[in-house]
């Protein structure tokens, strides 16, 4: 049996109190929609469609080709927004997973389960239902005396005796396709103008069918967003299961609760995550290394055996065993090669710092090239704009750059040379010299000693 997807996503989320979309709300660094995405993207045979509405061109932009799309014009409830979906879908798939893009918590397990289990059944509809005490806002699932499912009534419609009921629908639902196509045109208009698709559960069951719920084990899989307090819960649960995950790969993390490690990031086993440290986009770090305290790394590459303490990385480079901190930046397209050290308040961008070399405190280095061995003193900054465009150093190998260095770039300083403390260089130097003073003249290597 072919199977495909559809994923709510045209409502506002009013309750959100934002302009942004509801389903664009990151949960720990991606929109929650990516998740619903996620979760069903290996279960069926062809793209998700995606019924969008509210913020329709700010969704697309976010998600891209992951999804085929279709607009709910009018939001006239969810049945309605499913049935705005037969046009692409109707005689394509037997089996259609339903689900909503405001629960990022549902996993591809789950829903695996779950269709699994109306694959097994000759009902025309299999839901998904969790026990809990809180309501937020689910329909409470009805049950006749014999135990099986009879209705789904929604919160604002249930009565007293209904709203007392713990068992809630989750909102995930697996159907036979040709059934719901008929069954959508049958759902009656509610008080509030709209139709609602857990009506098509009574449908079911006036024509005689069981329907199956799949009780989630984990209520938390089921906690939908309707608030910031709601996405606040949900972070810290998605938080939680991606640590988890990590330490169950061999990393240590000191504080799991105060670590926070987005979806994408790879980590190698044997690392250890200090507190307060943010991993972001798609960073990858080796095994064997030591995070933090107090540092954030975004789209940055890091090797084995690197200690980094209390820096920031963004779409940075560093080799094995590179020692920073604390206080280090690299920006975007810093390279560290093998056996750098960074003393703290050292900044780099795009730049690339040749293997066991070293550089001092407080300095800054931009649009260079260093060599190998290199030992940059002490404020040494690299003067790499003259107002109109960026220049490049070069620097070559075993090369000593004393403290407080100004080199005027373009500039270049060759093999084995020196410059002495304060100095400002504006010409090019040649191999093994020393120069000095403002602005710096070659004096011969051999004064270095005297």
């Amino acid at each position: 049996m072919t199977a495909a997807s559809v994923i709510l996503a045209a409502g506002q989320g009013t309750r959100m109190r934002s302009t942004l979309p509801k389903v664009l709300h990151p949960v720990v660094g991606k929109p929650m929609v990516w998740y619903a995405l996620e979760a069903v993207k290996d279960l069926v045979d062809q793209k998700p469609v995606l019924v969008v509405g509210y913020g329709a061109e700010q969704v697309k932009k976010a998600i891209g080709d992951q999804a085929d799309y279709v607009t709910q014009e009018q939001q006239l409830g969810t049945g309605h927004a499913v049935s705005v979906t037969r046009s692409k879908l109707a005689g394509k798939a037997d089996i259609l997973l339903v689900t909503f893009a405001d629960m990022p918590l549902l996993t591809r397990e789950t829903l695996e389960d779950l269709i699994k289990l109306h694959a097994g059944s000759d009902s025309p509809v299999t839901m998904t239902s969790f026990i809990g005490d809180e309501a937020r806002g689910f329909g409470r699932v009805v049950r006749d005396e014999a135990g099986h499912v009879a209705a789904i009534v929604e919160q604002a419609d249930a009565t007293p005796e209904q709203l007392s009921i713990r068992e809630y629908n989750v909102s995930a639902y697996c159907f036979k396709a040709s059934w719901l196509w008929r069954a959508l045109e049958q759902i009656p208009v509610s008080l509030k103008g709209e139709y609602y698709l857990t009506d098509v559960i009574g449908l079911a069951v006036a024509e005689g069918y069981d329907v199956n719920a799949l009780v989630l084990e984990d209520p938390s899989d089921g906690i939908g967003l309707n608030n910031r307090v709601h996405l606040a819960t949900v972070e810290c649960i998605m938080r939680q299961r991606i640590n988890e995950k990590w330490m169950l790969e061999g990393v240590t993390l000191i504080d799991p609760d105060a670590t926070y490690i987005e979806p994408d990031v790879r980590i190698g086993k044997d690392t250890t995550i200090q507190p307060n440290t943010h991993l972001r986009g798609s960073t990858v770090i080796g095994e064997h290394c030591e995070i933090g305290p107090d540092t954030i790394v975004v789209d940055s590459e890091i090797g084995n055996h690197v200690q980094l303490l209390a820096s920031v990385l963004e779409e940075a480079s560093v080799a094995d065993h590179v020692s920073m901190g604390p206080f280090c930046h690299l920006r975007k397209g810093a390279i560290l090669d093998e056996y750098v050290h960074l003393g703290n308040f050292g900044e780099v961008k795009d730049s690339y710092l040749g293997p066991h070399t070293k550089m001092g405190h407080f300095s800054y280095i931009g649009n260079a090239k260093i060599g190998a061995n290199v030992n940059i003193g002490a404020g040494t900054i690299t003067c790499n704009y003259d107002g109109e465009k960026k220049n490049p150093t070069e620097i070559g190998d075993d090369v000593f750059i004393g403290s407080d260095t100004m080199l005027v770039a373009p500039v270049k300083i060759g093999d084995r040379s020196i410059t002495a403390a304060g100095s400002v260089v504006t010409k090019d130097v040649p191999d093994d010299a020393l120069v000095m003073g403002v602005p710096a003249k070659q004096k011969r290597k051999k004064e270095k000693s005297d």
